[in-house]
């Protein structure tokens, strides 16, 4: 049958008559590629002309349609789309093998593509020079997210729940629990579309490493989470630390501030009692003698005068021995007497013709009184001259 075809053919040839028209050829009408692989789109035809092909390749997406690639007058065009660094025809050209290639394939290369062959003085039947070939890229599941829903304590249901947020198709998930206690789970209590686990009615021999598996035909990626079953509540045994720590600090701030407060109010009532003896305190009356004028201090100076000119029985002595005082209340105190014997009992200089009062021997003497006391009391510094040997006045 097949010689006599070729027979048939080769005559047809001889006399000019196309006995078989052109026709179009595909090894597959679905190709499937995993994302960034390399993807071959097989086509081919049957031809009876010597004459070169015209080959064009279009992409259908979206409802469009648009050329991606095409040969003609011994010149491969590819058109300016994403594919054009990255597609191609697999053998060169002319051939009547038309196949093209797509390398590090994407999610968006997707769709259906149809190749479309003309040859000149070539029959062409109705949709016989067409070929159409769909496309899909796998993608991969994204690595997925595990997570714990509920809280786990003793007798408590909780709820594992696994997602990946890329995957063509859409993944389906798997859950296990990972040695040393293998256990894998089923429906009811797994959803595979959902990626949901529920443990109910927890014990403490459920702790341990759960894993979930996402895949699809392009591949698979993992997750995995701890589980610890506690007897107590995690959350109430933080709060209530919390809460402790929060009454020891207030504890510390109250007797803080009453310590405080008892020093302050210590401290004011010691500085109330100073101040109240200060104001109970009766100031010294100023002396008399103070307030009177001038002529009273040259009537003292002469008066010193005179008891210096009696005072020459003494014997002479050193100027440091025979230095006149004179105290505040204007009272002549002499030299210190010699050898321990007993001062001469003299009567107080008259002041202005009255008699001065005699100075009792035991009371302090007004002079040992400290500067500032006699500062208060008013006294008044008075200059008094020294005795030279002659006992005049310097």
């Amino acid at each position: 049958m097949g010689a006599l075809r070729r027979a048939a053919l080769a005559l047809a040839a001889l006399l000019g008559v196309s006995l078989a028209g052109l026709e179009v050829h595909v090894g597959t009408r679905l190709v499937f590629s995993v994302e960034g692989q390399q993807a071959v789109l097989p086509a081919w035809y049957d031809s009876h002309s010597r004459n070169e092909p015209y080959v064009t390749w279009f992409l259908n997406k979206n409802a469009a349609s648009f050329q991606i690639l095409a040969y003609l007058s011994k010149v491969v065009k590819v058109a300016e789309t994403d594919l054009k660094p990255r597609m191609g025809f697999v053998y060169p050209m002319p051939n009547h093998n038309i196949s093209i290639f797509i390398n590090a394939t994407r999610e968006q290369d997707s769709g259906q593509y149809m190749c479309s062959v003309n040859v000149v003085d070539e029959t062409v039947r109705s949709d016989e020079n067409v070929g159409i070939i769909n496309l899909t890229v796998l993608v991969p599941p994204a690595a997925p997210t595990c997570q714990l829903h509920g809280n786990a304590v003793l007798g408590a249901n909780v709820t594992l729940s696994c997602s990946s947020k890329k995957g063509k198709p859409s993944p389906v998930y798997q859950w296990q629990r990972e040695p040393p206690t293998l256990q894998v789970f089923f429906p009811p209590a797994q959803d595979r579309t959902k990626g949901t686990l529920k443990l109910t009615n927890l014990s403490l021999e459920m702790s341990g490493v759960y894993v979930c598996r996402a895949e699809n035909q392009a591949g698979s990626k993992n997750c995995s989470i701890v589980l610890e079953v506690h007897s107590t509540s995690t959350k109430a045994v933080i709060a209530g630390a919390v809460l402790g720590s929060l009454g020891a600090l207030a504890t510390i701030i109250f007797f803080a501030q009453k310590v405080v407060g008892y020093r302050r109010k210590k401290r004011d009532s010691q500085e109330e009692g100073a101040n109240e003896i200060k104001e109970d305190a009766v100031a010294p009356k100023t002396p008399s003698w103070a307030r009177r004028p001038a002529s009273d201090t040259m009537s003292k100076t002469s008066t010193l005068s005179s008891i210096a000119g009696t005072r020459q029985t003494y014997g002479a002595r050193a100027p440091s021995d025979t230095a006149s005082i004179l105290t505040t209340t204007g009272s002549y105190r002499g030299p210190p007497p010699r050898g321990g014997g007993r001062p001469p009992n003299l009567s107080p200089p008259a002041v202005n013709g009255t008699p001065r009062r005699r100075q009792d021997p035991a009371a302090a003497p007004v002079g040992s009184l400290p500067p500032s006391s006699l500062a208060r009391a008013g006294a008044v510094p008075v200059m008094v001259p020294a005795q030279s040997r002659a006992g005049s006045l310097v």
